[in-house]
């Protein structure tokens, strides 16, 4: 299944300043019974976001109308614990096209990656840049340009640059999920297989 494309994303961040954020925070188990990858955004931190009776924590950033954007700037260690594929499913489901963090879990990044969601992993100084920068300006908008591989603030003009493989890259820019890539260059993999000798 394709994604939307990725190139270059402007937009204004949601901080969620805690670290070591695992899956089951990002989605909780009870919430997993469905197959297809649409409706996990409304449970997207559900036990964060509400109150067991429904009713919305006023201080949890995303029931906070302050706060906006496609981009979600989370703590150190953020997708660690469990590798369902969920979370990333729910963080893309809810309207997220990038989360930024110093550190990923391993599983939860290539999740993302798999369904147009882009990890940036930013150094740790940079990272506390985005946040103080939004603490500032709420409507502070970040710039992710995925051909260049480089993150800014655009109020301030600062800059990181982030690792991402060849092949996720190309992938992103191209909306392809694995399938998709696959399919683009079946007739290399049918020229191939033609000059095989069995």
């Amino acid at each position: 299944m394709a994604y939307d494309k990725f190139n270059i994303l402007t937009s204004s961040a949601v901080p969620l300043p805690i670290e070591n954020v695992d899956t089951d925070q990002i989605i909780p188990a009870r919430f997993l019974k469905a197959t297809e990858r649409v409706g996990f955004g409304d449970n997207l931190f559900r036990d964060w976001r509400y109150h067991p009776d429904g009713s919305k924590k006023a201080d949890f950033v995303l029931n906070n109308p302050t706060y906006s954007g496609k981009i979600l700037v989370g703590g150190k260690n953020f997708g660690s614990g469990s590798s369902r594929e969920h979370a990333a499913w729910a963080v893309y489901d809810y309207g997220f096209r990038a989360v930024v963090s110093s550190f990923f879990a391993d599983i939860f990044k290539g999740n993302c990656l798999n369904i147009g969601v882009l990890p940036v992993q930013v150094s740790p100084e940079f990272s506390n840049k985005i946040f103080a920068a939004i603490e500032a300006d709420p409507k502070t908008a970040v710039e992710i340009n995925l051909p260049e591989q480089t993150i800014k603030i655009l109020q301030t003009g600062e800059t990181e640059t982030f690792n991402l493989s060849g092949y996720k890259k190309e992938n992103m820019i191209n909306g392809f999920d694995d399938i998709d890539y696959l399919q683009n260059i079946k007739e290399e993999i049918v020229e191939f297989a033609d000059k095989l000798p069995y």
